[in-house]
């Protein structure tokens, strides 16, 4: 959501706007996340993203019971790419919460102080954030032997031989090092390397990268490690992983250990021991910026004490006592050509407006989503003007804002430069897809048309049959290798009824209806033999599947990935989860409530599930795909030592000793699950003073209720 788009103030969201806002963000941002993390193909600023971000969280935290499963603030990076094979993080690589203005930087350190229950402010440590690739390097008995990519935090690429030629990076520790070590930081590409890696691949007549950090990222996924070495790459240390022993009591010293064993840390990192020094620590940096050797995009805080980050602990996919400050975004004027209108998965019609290809910062970009019409027409969600009410016309010189290396945003119009016969944008009416009427939705509640315009034809629009089917077999859903967008385009669109493939239980009678047609799929281009053969196999090994895959992959609106592991886990199987989720639908009180009770799902998740098995048609599209597949029952996950691993656990009233953050960390963090409310599916409930309602049902119920000091000695050790 961009920065000029004033969205619906978060204290007038209803909870069902809210939701839905919610679903959309987390959407957008998995994929955003996908095109930067794994693609390197990144389509919005940095500050577009940024944006995006802070809408989610500043929503999430006025409706926490509708923080969903596979939300933004949960979720880190994107999966591995499938070119390399996988390495697990012993610890996950998280990413950084992010800091725009000086006011954030105090409310950062008062959240650290309240967290804590302390009023003195702690040191910090502040440094560059480079740009580049987040790198993590194992060591074992001194030597490195392995090297991946942050991913998705949990699973990464591994890269072992394209970083072994990188000269900064040391192929063994000296002795007294750790038996266990993983030292993470950044490989980048400095601004002359980069330039002469440039003036190489033009004289080559190769194809130019875009920046620095596209270069690096380029260069380290090499499958063949003498390209790498070939390109001159630097690597930064300034974190860790797993250690099988601490190297020191602090952030800083523990980095000035790295040194010591030859590791490059950064120079201009430093203590600081209030807000006013960080600030000034930032501004410093930033007036180098132009002038350091490597390009960067913000400054990064860290709390000092290892005890203290060990107390602060993590959110799901940033760590509490660590945040990057970035700078300002850049600006160029360009030209819009032409506004294009893209048709998603779920029907929605996204305007795009194709650029007069412009360079800003060292990137050349040509496109930029435009959201919707009202935004086109210079209005916000709320009807409030945007650009002072100036509307987006083909034609148009228009303002674009970058911040990083991606893709920009428009900002503004100069209306004095606007052609005499440009005409005010119409946006269509129908899908330029299947012709279907295109609507924009009425709240029932609140009388207000939803922002976006989405597609009524539904199962009969090829967009989102397409779409719909590329989601099923996408890498997170069922995962089925050779079955990639241009196959899922060519099947769909295939005359013959032996190849054709217009539902998910298509896929899994392909081979029988091929078998018996006249047309061999070898005899088509792009498929031979081999690639027949391998396909109709992927597909074989996909008949039994995790049920989690299974939920996301029928592409039920709001339910993503997180969401599809939160039902599975919640109801351990296919039959007990459709069973359920039909009783939903028919509205059963209880099956309404068993949901509902599930932290992370709020009204409109179960609202979807609802409207998704109460049609029939879906309905007979799942027993279709039933008869086909066998889904596999969830694994019920297992946290060696604590007495609360997989149980369902309610904190209620006031606690005394830590604070509710820190008490619901901890419990995840042992493997038990938090909810918001007491239901039958309640294993504990944590009762301190002032305990009301939730108290009263635990009772009711004959739950086990414990005070905080009971709770407290339960965990001690772990």
């Amino acid at each position: 959501m961009p920065s000029s788009l004033p969205p619906v103030p978060v204290d007038q969201l209803t909870e069902r706007k809210a939701a839905a806002e919610l679903a959309t963000l987390a959407r957008d941002i998995a994929r955003h996340d996908r095109l930067y993390h794994q693609n390197d193909a990144p389509e919005i600023s940095d500050a577009d993203y940024d944006a995006l971000r802070r809408r989610n969280a500043a929503i999430e935290a006025r409706f926490p019971a509708l923080v969903r499963a596979d939300s933004p603030s949960r979720r880190v990076g994107a999966p591995a790419a499938a070119t390399f094979s996988e390495v697990t993080h012993a610890r996950p690589m998280l990413s950084l919460d992010n800091l725009f203005t000086d006011p954030d930087v105090g409310d950062f350190v008062r959240q650290i102080r309240s967290f804590l229950g302390v009023t003195d402010t702690p040191v910090f440590t502040a440094e560059p954030k480079i740009d580049g690739l987040s790198m993590s390097l194992r060591y074992e008995h001194g030597r490195l032997v392995s090297a991946a990519t942050r991913g998705d935090g949990f699973t990464g690429e591994n890269v072992t031989p394209n970083v072994m030629t990188i000269r900064e990076i040391p192929h063994q520790l000296p002795a007294g090092a750790p038996a266990i070590v993983e030292v993470r930081g950044e490989i980048y590409m400095k601004k002359a390397d980069f330039a002469a890696l440039n003036e190489r691949m033009l004289a080559d007549g190769g194809k130019l990268f875009a920046n620095p950090r596209n270069a690096a990222a380029g260069s380290l996924r090499q499958l063949d490690a003498k390209v790498t070495a070939s390109r001159t790459l630097s690597f930064f240390a300034y974190a860790w992983g797993e250690m099988s022993a601490p190297l020191a009591t602090t952030q800083f010293d523990t980095v000035r250990r790295f040194a010591d064993w030859g590791f490059v840390v950064n120079p201009l990192m430093v203590r600081s021991a209030s807000e006013a020094e960080l600030i000034a620590h930032y501004r410093l940096i930033e007036s180098q910026r132009a002038s350091l050797p490597y390009d960067i995009d913000g400054v990064v805080y860290k709390v000092d004490s290892l005890a203290l980050q060990e107390r602060l602990g993590f959110r799901s996919r940033s760590p509490r006592w660590a945040t990057a400050h970035k700078f300002p975004a850049e600006r160029a004027t360009t030209v819009v050509e032409a506004i294009d209108i893209q048709v998603g998965r779920t029907g929605a019609l996204t305007p795009v407006a194709k650029l007069e290809p412009v360079t800003v910062g060292g990137v050349v970009v040509s496109n930029a989503t435009l959201h919707n019409e009202d935004y086109i027409k210079g209005l916000g969600q709320d009807g409030a003007p945007i650009r002072e009410g100036r509307d987006i016309r083909v034609g148009d010189t228009v303002v674009i804002q970058r911040a990083g290396d991606v893709i920009p945003q428009i900002v503004d119009v100069l209306l004095e430069r606007r052609p005499i016969n440009a005409a005010p944008y119409a946006f269509p009416t129908v899908c330029p897809v299947c012709g279907s009427h295109a609507v924009r939705e009425v709240d029932e509640k609140s009388g207000k048309r939803d922002a976006v315009a989405r597609c009524t034809g539904g199962l009969i629009c090829p967009a989102q049959q397409v779409e719909r089917l590329k989601h099923f077999v996408s890498r997170l859903a069922f995962d089925i290798e050779g079955l990639g967008d241009k196959q899922i385009e060519f099947f769909h669109a295939s005359d013959d009824e032996h190849l054709r493939i217009r539902a998910p239980a298509d896929i899994f009678t392909l081979r029988r209806r091929e078998a018996t047609g006249l047309n061999r799929l070898a005899n088509f281009p792009g498929f031979g033999a081999t690639s027949v053969r391998k396909l109709f196999d992927s597909i074989e090994a996909r008949r039994h599947i995790d049920l989690h895959r299974l939920i996301f992959g029928l592409g039920i609106r709001h339910i993503g990935e997180g969401n599809g592991k939160l039902l599975a886990r919640a109801y351990g199987s296919w039959e007990h989860f459709f069973d359920a989720m039909k009783k939903v639908a028919a509205g059963d009180p209880e099956a309404v409530a068993e949901l509902n009770a599930i932290d992370g799902v709020g009204a409109v998740v179960a609202e979807a599930l609802a409207d998704f098995f109460g049609e029939a048609h879906n309905i007979e599209a799942v027993a279709a795909l039933l008869a086909e597949i066998t889904p596999l029952d969830a694994e019920v996950p297992v946290t060696a030592g604590s007495p609360v691993a997989g149980k369902t656990v309610v904190f209620t009233g006031s606690l005394e000793k830590m604070t509710r953050d820190e008490a619901k960390a901890t419990a995840e963090r042992l493997g038990a699950k938090v909810a918001g409310s007491v239901s039958k599916k309640t294993d504990l409930v944590v009762a301190g003073p002032g305990a009301g309602s939730k108290l009263a049902k635990a009772s009711e119920l004959g739950i086990e209720v414990i005070d905080e000091d009971a709770w407290l000695e339960r965990i001690r050790g772990l």
